[in-house]
């Protein structure tokens, strides 16, 4: 394929909520001011890497950072793709850099509850500072397991009781961190730990494609296209 078969561009929130809830585990948007950068290849809607504000307000302050310096990187939704994620990331984080200003950090994390082991970021050169503390999930009827945050997210509740699931102890997260600006860099460069292994070889976890080629219209929005 080559690179002009690939393409990059805002896309509107019905393009993004249709690629999580068919292509992402999680089935749901996430919570907070969002910035959503579809992808086409080939003039085929292929899914979307979002954007967020972040699930704590402290998410900078462990760098010195404030909450409108730095965002999270939360889903990326992908159905069959020839491109390589790592190659897509790049063009999405360019894109982000350049629209917001003062952005200097990018965080993301990757979910050992899903067999997720980062293996996008590492491809990318993002810096692994560790694992957060494995939070309260709740395991599904279906053995699933969802943080009580996903849960919410995708059934409107996190109750143990309406949805008939059992409270577990989640594993932690692996945390990454992209820095946008050579100060940034030099900061969070020192926090660098070797990557982490894939524990369960399951196939690609960013291409989450459970339904074939339904495509939605393709809704372009001005640059400022936060809600």
């Amino acid at each position: 394929m080559s690179k002009s078969d690939l393409k990059l561009d805002w896309c509107s929130h019905a393009a993004a909520k249709y690629a999580v809830e068919h292509w992402h585990y999680s089935k749901s948007m996430p919570a907070g001011t969002k910035v959503r950068v579809g992808v086409w290849e080939r003039d085929v809607f292929i899914g979307v890497l979002i954007f967020s504000s972040g699930s704590t307000i402290n998410i900078g302050s462990p760098y010195g950072l404030k909450q409108i310096e730095v965002c999270e990187l939360t889903r990326v939704a992908l159905n069959h793709h020839v491109s390589a994620v790592s190659r897509i990331l790049a063009i999405a984080l360019k894109m982000v850099s350049r629209q917001s200003i003062g952005l200097k950090l990018v965080v993301s994390y990757a979910d050992q509850n899903k067999d997720h082991h980062g293996g996008i970021y590492q491809a990318s050169n993002w810096v692994y500072v560790g694992e957060s503390v494995g939070a309260s999930c709740l395991e599904m009827t279906s053995g699933e397991v969802l943080h009580r945050r996903s849960a919410f997210e995708r059934y409107g509740t996190s109750s143990v009781e309406k949805l008939g699931a059992t409270r577990i102890q989640g594993l932690g997260k692996h945390k990454y961190l992209y820095p946008l600006t050579p100060e940034m860099q030099g900061k969070i460069e020192p926090l660098r730990k070797p990557y982490p292994k894939r524990a369960i070889a399951k196939g690609s976890p960013q291409s989450n494609a459970d339904n074939g080629g339904a495509v939605p219209t393709r809704s372009l929005q001005p640059l400022a296209k936060t809600e």
